[in-house]
């Protein structure tokens, strides 16, 4: 009897053990239930982030080649302004140069207008003197005559030079008006071509701008 006691309580005191051991075997799997949970979410989470970040990876690279792109472009644009720039600096000079030489073509032609005014008033006073001399000339009627015919001859001689002086003060106004028409033309030309310029200036600086931009 006393044995199955002692064996009872043996019984009894293993259950209790086993009891123990199973509750803290289920505390045990309790606990690492609720890491395996945290873990769980903390990959999840790891995850979602590893997600995000491919992802911003991508708009990162596709941001970075458009850059790149953009910034060829701006670049080659760049190089075109300055060409054109350049392009635009040498026709202005050239513009420059040609209207320098036309003004100083049309201040000769200027000069010889005067000089051919000049001329015609300075044959007039001639006329003006051999009509007072033919007046006051009191000669034979034979020398008279000689001399009418050399006045007159004179007076074709001065007639012919007077016309051709003439002749010459037209061709020379002629070419004064030709010689402004080209002016002008070229004063135009330089015209364009400084509001050419500006507007690549305007497209260079727009385009600095948006190069500091970046």
């Amino acid at each position: 009897m006393e044995e199955k006691e002692k064996a009872l309580t043996n019984a009894e005191s293993e259950v209790a053990a086993l009891n123990r051991k199973v509750q803290m075997v289920e505390e045990d799997l309790e606990r690492s239930e609720e890491r395996s949970g945290t873990a769980a979410m903390k990959l999840a989470e790891a995850s979602h982030a590893a997600d995000e970040a491919s992802r911003m990876c991508k708009v990162l690279e596709n941001r970075s080649q458009q850059d790149e792109e953009r910034m060829d472009q701006l670049t080659n644009q760049l190089k075109e302004a300055r060409l054109l720039a350049e392009d635009a600096d040498g026709k202005s000079d050239e513009v420059a140069r040609k209207l320098a030489f036309v003004e100083d073509e049309l201040e000769v032609a200027e000069d010889r207008v005067k000089s051919g005014d000049s001329k015609i008033m300075e044959l007039e006073e001639e006329l003006k003197v051999v009509g007072n001399s033919l007046k006051s000339l009191e000669v034979s009627e034979e020398k008279a005559n000689q001399r009418v015919e050399e006045y007159k001859r004179q007076i074709k001689q001065l007639t012919v030079k007077l016309k051709e002086a003439e002749a010459r003060a037209e061709f020379a106004e002629k070419t004064v008006k030709k010689l402004q028409k080209e002016v002008d033309r070229l004063e135009d030309e330089l015209g364009l071509n400084k509001d050419r310029y500006k507007s690549l200036a305007d497209e260079m600086d727009s385009t600095f701008a948006e190069l500091a931009g970046y």
